[in-house]
């Protein structure tokens, strides 16, 4: 006697629907680029219809921001893995650098986050994604490995986007092929600058 599958709610099976457009979407935006990427051509890898896309997305922009929020999100949850059991803030921050090139070292991520994602979505969009997706952490990360009262409040912020920045540019060099350690060690120096180590 054959057993019945369980069935699935709504909730579930929109959840699938939305999962496999996400990921042929991912798929077609780093192989394609944004411009390049058909509607048509997102259902068919994803196997559903251009109905299914615009029940869950109002337009290709607003699919390419929720394929990016997911990215951001994925590299922001590996940074906060790897705070875990340091031994001080700057212990923290460094594992954190590493963790970043190591997501950023996902194929495609460097596309869809760092050049496609400005360029399609703005720079002031992109940096609301960062924010949502652990921006503050590099901020607070600072804030506990600094002396008290060594920076005030709007230099802190300030000085968290530069480093951001720099982390950023190290993680276009590392996928342009340049190693990875001089820009970790480069980090480190850049760090125990900032904080006084």
């Amino acid at each position: 006697m054959q057993q019945e599958k369980p069935r699935r709610s709504n909730r579930q099976r929109s959840d699938t629907t939305r999962a496999a457009i996400l990921e042929g979407a991912r798929d077609l935006f780093i192989a394609k680029g944004y411009a390049d990427t058909a509607t048509p051509d997102i259902v068919a890898a994803a196997g559903l219809t251009r109905g299914a896309l615009y029940h869950h997305f109002e337009d290709k922009k607003a699919l390419f921001r929720a394929v990016v929020e997911r990215e951001a999100g994925e590299v922001a949850a590996a940074i906060e893995r790897s705070d875990r059991g340091q031994d001080s803030p700057r212990d923290a921050l460094l594992a954190g650098a590493s963790a970043y090139f190591d997501a950023m070292s996902i194929p495609g991520r460097v596309r869809l986050l760092l050049l496609d994602g400005p360029a399609v979505l703005g720079v002031a969009e992109i940096a609301a994604v960062d924010a949502a997706h652990g921006g503050r952490t590099l901020q607070e990360g600072l804030a506990a490995a600094m002396p008290p009262g060594r920076i005030e409040e709007a230099s802190l912020k300030a000085t968290a986007v530069l480093l951001s920045a720099a982390f950023d540019r190290a993680a276009l060099e590392i996928d342009a092929g340049a190693a990875r350690d001089p820009y970790l060690d480069a980090m480190g120096r850049l760090i125990d600058g900032l904080i006084g180590g």
